[in-house]
Order: structure tokens, then sequence, then C-alpha cells
């Protein structure tokens, strides 16, 4: 009995790792799917001409959309081991959910950390030095060589990140331990490299979401129409569509020799041309999209923005009195076991949506940002190595988002894996700033977002909008309209 005991066990360990093995390759298939058609609607078309260069993009394509499947893998983590936490509490006898437990909620932890470090220090390293390289002098032209110059490159690599992090270590700490544990490659170099970039990536989340939620309201309303109140939108586009023929004739009348002023009637041109289908398209709206869905949107990104600030000022208060409230703290119950918000399902879904909000207003702020602007992918013109930038970054962010999301108490699960074996998140005074940092920056840019429009009105009043006092927001676009409709460049 004992034997057969221990064989049906065994089939059963075996059945379950090879039905979480299956969903695991599924949902990772689909992501894999969904960023190959993102990269491709960005990719230059015209990087496939020679056949050299074709594979090449090619296996770097391939590298990037892996990264960015992983990217997307671990922005879904978190809300993913949520909501099913809440449901294995819901149902905890159903039989079609059983394949949702805590060891697949670990093993898809465990993978996320793995691939993450895997493309951070190996594919993405290799795909950029592989797009580089033209292979040795002296050597035969060809994958072979550019495969060799890329794989020393990457050794050199490898080399000076070691040696950077072999100094840092024992310049931080001096002890014999520490010494000791500077030899040992998996244990030590990795996680401890792996805690810096994701020490990084919750600076950047740092810099970055508090100008998204800021921008987020500007790129809605962008987005959405916009009421129209005391406005006469026939009057615009008549005035519009003047001025578009108006500018069609003076280029016209232009001889092909002036270069110059042909290119600065085809800017203005466009943008009036861009201007006239806005108000058409605010024209053909239904009057419940102009004046319900707009306002409606507006006060849930404001209630969605001032959750998060009290979360994280709740979160300091605990700091302070708790010592639990830390993200390397106590454990919890596990998986299935008990609630992880005190409103039990609600609590969490509002947890997965702030979660999602505070990722995209995180992108949002990062390509707002003004050293990286120019990494703003466009549609069928973005060269690979700025594909290969632009998966690095997200996968920066992503990364960190299940840290940051700890860190600032907007969720109270527990870190799974190699996430919960960073050494900073122990530090108080680190968490304590982070807090700190978080709430203040969010408070400044909400207030100097809403309080723009009345500045500029004061400067202009006192006459010290001449004297350039005030910043001008990225917001405001060199060619606004003005009250009749029209650009006021024109």
């Amino acid at each position: 009995m004992e034997g057969q005991d221990e064989v049906s066990a065994r089939e059963q360990h075996f059945h379950s790792q090879v039905r979480e093995s299956t969903i695991c390759f599924l949902l990772f298939a689909v992501l894999y799917i969904v960023s190959y058609f993102i990269i491709t609607r960005y990719k230059r078309k015209s990087d496939e001409q020679e056949d050299e260069d074709a594979i090449v993009n090619r296996i770097s394509l391939f590298l990037s959309t892996f990264t960015l499947a992983v990217s997307a893998g671990a922005v879904l983590l978190l809300p993913f081991s949520i909501i099913s936490n809440e449901i294995l509490l819901s149902f905890p006898q159903n039989y079609y959910i059983q394949w949702l437990n805590g060891s697949l909620i670990h093993g898809l932890w465990n993978l996320a950390s793995l691939f993450s470090n895997l493309c951070l220090f190996v594919l993405m390293p290799f795909a950029f030095f592989f797009l580089e390289s033209e292979g040795f002098a002296g050597l035969k032209k060809g994958i072979r060589a550019r495969i060799l110059e890329t794989l020393v490159m990457l050794m050199l690599l490898a080399l000076l990140i070691l040696g950077i992090v072999w100094v840092a270590s024992a310049l931080i700490d001096n002890d014999a331990a520490s010494m000791e544990s500077l030899y040992d490659l998996w244990e030590f170099y990795l996680p401890y490299l792996y805690s810096c970039i994701s020490l990084m990536g919750c600076l950047l989340l740092l810099l970055c979401t508090p100008v998204g939620l800021s921008r987020m309201f500007t790129v809605m309303g962008q987005l959405l129409v916009k009421p129209t109140i005391l406005e006469d939108l026939d009057e615009q586009i008549y005035i519009i569509t003047l001025e578009e023929e108006a500018l069609q004739r003076r280029l016209n009348g232009l001889s092909s020799s002036v270069e110059h002023n042909i290119t600065e009637l085809e800017q203005e041109l466009d943008n009036v041309k861009t201007l006239k289908t806005k108000l058409e398209r605010r024209k053909k709206a239904s009057a419940w999209e102009r004046n319900l869905v707009y306002p409606a949107v507006m006060v849930l990104l404001l209630i969605e923005t001032s959750i998060s600030v009290l979360l994280v000022a709740c979160n300091i208060l605990c700091l302070l009195v708790d010592e639990t409230a830390m993200p390397k703290g106590t454990r919890g119950p596990g998986i299935g076991n008990a609630s992880l918000s005190a409103f039990g399902f609600v609590g969490a879904a509002l947890e997965i949506i702030l979660i999602f909000y505070l990722m995209v207003s995180s992108v949002v702020g990062f390509y707002s940002l003004r050293f990286f602007g120019n990494f703003i992918p466009k549609k069928d013109d973005t060269t690979m190595t700025k594909i290969i930038g632009n998966c690095v970054s997200i996968l920066v962010l992503s990364s960190a988002l299940p840290v940051m999301s700890r860190t600032l108490g907007i969720t109270r699960f527990d870190l799974l894996g190699d996430f919960g074996r960073f050494n900073w998140l122990g530090n108080f005074y680190i968490v304590l700033s982070y807090n700190l940092l978080f709430a203040i920056m969010t408070t400044l840019c909400l207030v100097r977002k809403f309080t723009s429009a009345v500045r500029e009105e004061l400067f202009k009043a006192l006459g010290l909008h001449k004297l350039h006092l005030s910043d001008t927001s990225r917001d405001s676009e060199t060619a606004k309209p003005s009250a009749n409709g029209h650009q006021k460049a024109l």
C-alpha cells in the first residue's frame, strides 16, 4: 500500500508539473504573439533589404519580442496573483480552478525573475552588439564573424560589470563573510546585481510616475472629445477650410527651387489639416460623448490619483508605527488562505486598477521626460536600435512595478521568489524616503498641472511673461488653437 501511495503521489506530482508547464507556455505564447504584432507595427520596413542584415534584424526582432513579452508578463504578474488569491478564497473546492494554486503562482514569479535577468543581462546586450557588429578585421565577413564579435563584446561587458560589482561590494561590506561571498557567482553576484537594477528601476519609476500622473489628464484630453461650451464648430471649420485653401494655393504658386518656403508651408498645411480633422471629429461626436464621457474620465483620473496618494500617506503612517508594513516584513499566510485586502474582492479589484494605472502613468511619464523623448517609437519608422532601447526601458519599469507597488503600500501581497530577496527592501530609511518623495512629487506635479493656466495668466497680467519666468509646460504645443478655432501661428 505504501508503494502504491508513493507511485500515485509521484504521478500526481508529474501531472501537476506538466499542467503548470503547459499553462505557463500558453500564457507566454499569447504574450509573445501580441508583442510581435506590437513591434512589427513600429519597426521600420526598410531594415529588411540586404540578406545578411535581414537575418541580423530578424534575430534582434525575435529577441526584442521575447523581452517585450517578459515585460508584459512582469506587469501582469502581480494583478494575476492578487485575483488568483481572491478566486481561490471564493471557490476553494471548485474543480475547474484546481489548476490555479500556490505552486503555479510561485513558478510564475520565479520564471519572471529568471527571464528578466536573462533578457536584461544576456539577450538585449547580445541583440544590440549583434546589430552593431561587422566582424573583426582580417576575418571573412558573414554571420559567424558577427556572432564571434558579439560574443567577445559580451564577455568583456560581463567582466566589466562583475569587476564593478566586486569593487562596490568590497567597499561597502568589508567583513570576512562578505569577502568570501564575493567568490560566489550564482548566490551573490546575480541577486546583488539584479537588486541594484531593481533599485534603479524603482528610482526611475519614482521620477516617471508623478510626471505621468499629471500628464494623463492631457493625454486623455487629446484622445477624447471635449465639451463644446460657447463654441460654434461650423464657423471654426469654415475658417480653417479657408486657411487650408489659401495655403494650398500659395504652395502651388511657389516654384520648386524655393525649398525652404515650401517646407514651412507644408508644415503649416499639415498642422491645419490636423486641426481640421479634430474639429470635424468633435462635430460628429454625439452629445453624450462630448458632455458625459470627457468629464467622467477626468473625474475618474482625479479619483484614482487621489486614492494613490492617500494610500501612500497611510503607508507612511504604518511604516512609522508598525514594522510589518515593511516590504521585507513577515510573510503572509500564503496563496488562497486569506484576503490581501481589508475590503475583500472589491479592495483587490481596486488594487489591480491602481497597479495598471500606475504602470500606464509611468510609461507616459517616461516618454514625457526630455531625456527620453527621442525614444518615442513611430509607426513603420523605428529602427531596431531604438526598439531595443524601448524594450530594455519597459523591462526595467515593468520589473520594478511589483516592488514599487509593495513599497508604496498599494498592495500587501508579499513578493515571491527573487523579488523578495532585495536587501534594500529591508532598509527602513530607504523605504520611508521613497514613500515621502513619491507623495510629495505627485502632489507638486498635480498642483503645477492644475494651476499652470492661472499662473500663466497672472504672469501675463503683471507683464512678467516677457522675462520668461514661468516654464511653459509640455502640455501646451507650439501651435495652439485660438478662440476662433485656427492656429495662432497662422
